[in-house]
């Protein structure tokens, strides 16, 4: 039985008043931390029904939709990253009492399997190696460089796969049916282009998948070698980690280049002539 928007709200609104009723009998005394992960599933049911996505192909000015484009995405990728530091900052709080030589509560558990899952670490024992290498993928993604390859990939929110998928990252998958299949696909190729239920789960996968695909490990080691030396990572340097993301190689990288460059004002949120 498929729920609705308002089925899933209410939902989820029944089940943190169940667990926080739960919590102050005693009975589970450690789902307090917990409850961010649910208020995340009821904050972003909320947000789909108040934020309605623009019609980025009726606005005719230029500077205008490029705005408008860039203004919609950065609170979900915003809110994506929030998410991010607080799984980082709940890594860090494991790996520093497994270094002391602490046990974990149960609480840390929880949510060292939930991160785990999500970020494809195999294994029941974790310890202090594993979580070093999770930190590699758990980590944030400069928010002007997931706005450029918005818009790169989906033509600022007027392709095909943006407008009947909600994908604006151009991401495939390889299942038949799963997606919708390109016009222009190679014969011999089986892939489809991914559907969204919404732009914030094609800006979620996204994200997810820089983090967690072999084909964007030289992303993350850029990306750890400057944390190492405690510099703030930037698009700018980033973007060459991105070499196989597109089939053009450097002139993909050099496109994005050139688009961080061209709208760095409007990425900002400042309008400016384009």
């Amino acid at each position: 039985m498929k729920t609705g928007r308002v089925g899933k709200f209410t939902l989820a609104l029944a089940t943190i008043v169940v667990l926080i009723i739960v919590f102050r009998a005693g009975v589970i005394p450690f789902i307090d931390k917990q409850l961010p992960s649910i208020s995340r599933v009821i904050k972003s049911e909320v947000e789909k029904d108040e934020t309605p996505l623009p019609d980025f192909k009726a606005v005719d000015d230029v500077t205008q939709k490029k705005l408008t484009f860039f203004n919609y995405f950065r609170p979900l990728v915003i809110e994506e990253n929030t998410m991010i530091i607080n799984e980082r900052k709940q890594i860090q709080s494991i790996l520093a009492h497994l270094q002391e030589g602490e046990p974990l509560t149960a609480a840390e558990k929880l949510q060292l399997d939930r991160i785990a899952k999500r970020y494809r670490l195999a294994g029941k024992d974790i310890g202090i190696k594993q979580l070093k290498q999770l930190l590699l993928k758990v980590d944030t993604i400069p928010v002007e460089l997931v706005l450029v390859q918005a818009a790169n990939e989906s033509g600022w929110g007027s392709s095909r796969f943006s407008q009947k998928g909600n994908n604006y990252f151009g991401q495939w998958c390889f299942s038949k049916g799963c997606g919708l299949v390109p016009l222009s696909r190679t014969p011999g190729l089986n892939h489809e282009v991914a559907v969204f239920d919404s732009p914030k789960d094609s800006v979620i996968a996204y994200m997810n998948n820089l983090n967690n695909n072999q084909a964007y490990k030289m992303f993350r080691s850029i990306r750890a070698d400057l944390r190492a030396q405690h510099i703030e990572p930037t698009a700018e340097e980033l973007v060459y980690g991105l070499m196989h993301y597109s089939e053009r190689k450097q002139a993909y990288i050099d496109e994005l280049l050139d688009m961080l460059r061209h709208n760095k004002k409007l990425l900002q949120g400042t309008a400016v002539n384009a």
